[in-house]
């Protein structure tokens, strides 16, 4: 049946919001806009330990994080600030750094100027500044620190550290409904009243409505769904997302992949993060590289080359393809770092690694450079295709070694020149 109206795309659904900047150094970052959706993350080093944090730091903006988060507990944590920031310079790494503050950021960011200097945006918790007249007049401060140093501010709202003032107000208005909200919509209203309400505090301080950004996590999909649907509504400040404690593995990834999906395609988010539990020896670039797939999945960014690869069948029963695909993916993204500068536009590259004769040739047509490997029974014959022409037929037993050579090559010499040109 002809579909009487084309499925929108997410970029055709886009919806444009307050723009702010993170910068430090040369290095500007944009959210918000018409800015692309950003992805961030967060270390899980102790901030105290300045080598080891630096270290963790620099893996993450290495694996695509525009912006990384740490956590400024205690006056050695904010003392250490400043010294992280140096080493990354060292490094060569200028990712931008946000400071994570809960309960005693007001006196960090006034007692240790130079940690408030150094970060390039504070995530400020407006369930964990105080209670009582103690809430406004910390919160006050926090928000003086950004407007001294001209930073901007995530307000961010949790729903595992909510205000409890305002929930326990609102379910009193909810008791004197005719027809009562059940808890559910009463929880959803605290949280977006809670980062609106804050919001327009920090804009009545004298905060610069552009240099806020929002945020309502929680761990639930269908929740984050309908908060978000409505945070959006009913404000223009640009937005962060996050399924906060998506949980380990498949199902933390999976959670994520299906509430994020959701959104970015209804045009709702700004700059996101994948809150994935690490697995034990997992690396904590894992959490980056989920974000980064479900950008690039949707079409909304590229980060890397991406691989067309077949989920084997009984044709397909020698392991090699899937090898080879192991091989081609661990590569292309290690060789990133270098090629995002050296190759410009690389990243949008297809390349396609199939393992029988079915679907093995078409696939290796519509990418950018593929190859068919030989199946089950098949004759021992691989043949490679690059930007829709079959060009050689490899054999024997150096298949994978020759096609990532031929690969390396195929990318020098179509994305080379441009890289001369940007250099």
């Amino acid at each position: 049946m002809e579909r009487s109206t084309p499925v929108a795309s997410a970029s055709a659904m886009s919806r444009k919001t307050r723009q702010a900047t993170v910068a430090w150094g040369s290095r500007l970052v944009t959210v918000g806009g018409n800015a692309p959706v950003r992805v961030q993350s967060m270390t899980n080093t102790d901030t105290v330990d300045v080598i080891g944090t630096a270290i963790q730091i620099k893996a993450l903006a290495l694996a695509g994080s525009e912006m990384v988060r740490l956590t400024v507990n205690t006056p050695e944590a904010a003392q250490a600030v400043p010294h992280i920031r140096a080493q990354l310079d060292r490094m060569g790494v200028d990712v931008p750094l946000i400071g994570d503050f809960h309960y005693n950021g007001h006196r960090l960011l006034t007692d240790y100027p130079e940690c408030a200097q150094t970060l390039s945006k504070y995530r400020i918790n407006p369930g964990n500044v105080g209670k009582g007249d103690k809430r406004d007049r910390q919160f006050g401060l926090m928000i003086e620190a950004a407007i001294r140093w001209n930073k901007p501010v995530r307000i961010g709202v949790n729903w595992g550290s909510l205000d409890q003032e305002l929930l326990a107000d609102l379910m009193d208005q909810n008791s004197r409904r005719a027809v009562p909200w059940d808890a559910k919509p009463v929880m959803y209203e605290a949280l977006i009243s809670s980062a609106i309400q804050s919001a327009q505090q920090a804009v009545e301080l004298g905060m610069n409505p552009d240099q806020i950004i929002l945020s309502c996590k929680v761990s639930g999909v269908q929740d984050l769904i309908s908060v978000y649907r409505e945070l959006s509504r009913r404000c223009d400040y640009a937005l962060h997302l996050g399924l906060t404690e998506a949980g380990m593995g498949v199902k933390g990834a999976v959670a994520s992949a299906a509430a994020l999906s959701v959104l970015l395609q209804e045009g709702i988010g700004d700059t996101i993060r994948v809150s994935l539990t690490p697995q034990p020896g997992e690396s904590r670039t894992q959490e980056v590289v989920i974000a980064a797939e479900i950008l690039q999945a949707l079409e909304l960014r590229s980060f890397v080359p991406s691989v067309t690869a077949c989920p084997g069948c009984g044709r397909t029963t020698s392991t090699t393809f899937q090898e080879l695909t192991q091989q081609i993916e661990a590569f292309l993204r290690a060789q990133m770092p270098v090629w995002r500068n050296k190759y410009p536009g690389v990243e949008k590259m297809k390349v396609a690694v199939m393992g029988c004769i079915v679907n093995g040739p078409g696939e290796s047509k519509h990418a950018d450079i593929g190859i068919s490997l030989p199946g089950t029974g098949e004759a021992p014959a691989a043949p490679v295709f690059i930007d829709g022409e079959k060009r050689m037929t490899l054999r024997g037993d150096a298949i994978a070694q020759e096609f990532q050579v031929i690969v390396e090559n195929y990318v020098e010499k179509r994305f080379g020149g441009l890289g001369a040109t940007k250099a």
